[in-house]
């Protein structure tokens, strides 16, 4: 189990969401680190665009979750708590 200080784990979180940022940007969105719970959660605010995106799920989780957990690895998963479900066709 790696230990470490919460403000370090947010700045690290937030460092490799500042990699996904200029794309969601670009698509008028942007996420928000809301917490990162004691089992190693980090839950996000989807904002702008991503708030109301189809394709907001496959963008956390191809995208934002797997950079995150790659950059932080000790982060087991990363939930928007806004999070557009996926419209079955």
């Amino acid at each position: 189990m790696i230990v470490t200080d919460s403000k370090e784990l947010l700045q690290r979180v937030e460092a490799s969401l500042d990699t996904m940022r200029p794309y969601l940007n670009d698509d008028g969105g942007n996420v928000e680190v809301v917490e990162i719970t004691d089992d190693m959660i980090v839950r996000l605010r989807l904002m702008g665009a991503c708030s109301t995106c189809p394709q907001s799920f496959m963008t956390m989780k191809a995208g934002i979750e797997e950079a995150v957990k790659r950059s932080v690895p000790e982060i087991k998963g990363v939930v928007a708590i806004n999070l557009v479900k996926p419209v079955d066709e």
